[in-house]
């Protein structure tokens, strides 16, 4: 069994996964999805502190 040159193992050439403009749709979704989480958690906490501050009738 001979090996093609060039190739060592089970390495060879990598092809690419996913195009830069994937990758990039990919990343600003998650961005945003952090931010949007960010602000719902921020909006949680100061909604229960405001809750707190209020007087007992």
């Amino acid at each position: 069994m001979t090996r093609a040159p060039g190739t060592v193992g089970f390495e060879s050439r990598r092809a690419p996964i996913a195009s830069s403009r994937l990758l990039g749709a990919i990343a600003t979704s998650l961005a945003i999805g952090t931010l949007s989480l960010c602000l719902v958690v921020t909006l949680t906490v100061l909604s229960i502190r405001a809750t707190v501050a209020m007087p007992i009738p």
